[in-house]
């Protein structure tokens, strides 16, 4: 089995900054992407953040020059450090990996169960 878990969510104040952290594991031969998603009540799920093995690195709009994702294939962990938090950003984050369990396996989707993030006053 694989797992994802995050962490770091929270309440924070509007241009307040959060960190999360998303460590996955279980049986693991190799990581490709890990990626960042969010999905606020009524709206659909949205790419945030996406990373690769091989550096690449790419952001929504909404969030260049605000957030940085960031990774530790070592320890097969992706983060998302946040600043500048609006309103806006309020959303539940989530986790994603595209991995392979065995060699003989095709990559494959993996999420996180979750975590909130509010910016209010």
């Amino acid at each position: 089995q694989v797992q994802l878990v995050e962490s770091g969510g929270g309440l924070v104040q509007p241009g307040g900054s959060l960190r999360l952290s998303c460590a996955a594991s279980g049986t693991i031969f190799s990581i490709n992407a890990m990626n960042w998603y969010r999905q606020a009540p009524g709206k659909q799920r949205e790419l945030v953040a996406a990373t690769t093995n091989g550096g690449y690195t790419n952001y929504a709009d909404s969030v260049k020059g605000r957030f940085t994702i960031s990774r530790d294939n070592a320890k097969k962990s992706v983060y998302l450090q946040m600043n500048s938090l609006k309103p806006e950003d309020t959303a539940r984050y989530y986790c994603n990996a595209r991995l392979k369990r065995i060699p003989s396996l095709p990559w494959s989707d993996y999420w996180g169960q979750g975590t909130q993030v509010t910016v209010s006053s």
